[in-house]
């Protein structure tokens, strides 16, 4: 078995998330888009350094992260504020059991650019927080299901076609027809995949997951330096 810097509880960097052996906070360039992205993450989640919500806060320009928490006897409740964005502007709020999003050009220079919220937490803990949002803007799913299997291989997922919340934005972009945006978001995905795995000790899972990623002709420099031999 492989040796897990995780297990052996290193320190993480305060971006990424990972280890300083395998950060990858400067491997590729932030994601430019005119979307405003805002990810409602679940208490829950936040501090997991898996999660793609984090990710997306790191990787994309401007978006931001708002932490959800229901009251309890030992929290307030806090969440996303209307008022942070204009009434002239559009929410869409991602969650399955939406609308399908119509694929649509990306936004003139002069024509106000949509907001788009993005749920990370649970399957269940995503339905709590659409309850607690869906009457601030519009409930939208990706124009069509995914047919492979998702690329998120840190955890099981109920359903082999579920995606994370960075592979959702990822098809949001594309319905709105941000293909740039897409690719960007596309790579710092699969490059947190499959630095967490080797930082797990998961040698073997991460080079199969690397045999089917675009970071192999995107990105082989970057690689050869996150794989080289640690100074003894």
């Amino acid at each position: 078995m492989g040796r897990s810097v995780v297990l052996a509880g290193a320190a993480r960097c305060p971006r990424c998330s990972l280890p300083p052996r395998w950060c990858v906070c400067d491997a590729i360039p932030p994601v430019d888009t005119r979307l405003h992205t805002h990810v409602l993450i679940h208490r829950g989640e936040q501090h997991k350094p898996s999660s793609t919500g984090n990710l997306i806060a790191r990787a994309v320009n401007g978006a931001t992260c708002h932490v959800y928490q229901r009251a309890t006897r030992f929290f307030m409740a806090s969440g996303f504020q209307q008022d942070l964005i204009g009434p002239e502007c559009e929410l869409l709020i991602l969650h399955p059991s939406g609308t399908p999003l119509p694929a649509r050009r990306a936004p003139a220079n002069d024509s106000p650019s949509p907001h788009v919220m993005l749920l990370d937490g649970t399957w269940r803990q995503a339905g709590e927080m659409l309850r607690t949002v869906e009457h601030m803007g519009h409930c939208v799913s990706l124009p069509e299901p995914a047919a492979a299997p998702g690329r998120f291989w840190l955890r099981d997922q109920p359903e082999p076609t579920h995606l994370s919340t960075a592979e959702a934005l990822i098809g949001v972009f594309r319905a709105l027809g941000d293909a740039t945006a897409a690719r960007r978001l596309q790579l710092h995905f699969e490059l947190h995949v499959y630095a967490t795995l080797l930082s797990r000790g998961r040698r073997e899972m991460a080079e199969r997951y690397l045999g089917y990623s675009p970071l192999l002709a995107e990105l082989p420099e970057f690689l050869d330096q996150l794989n080289a031999r640690r100074p003894s």
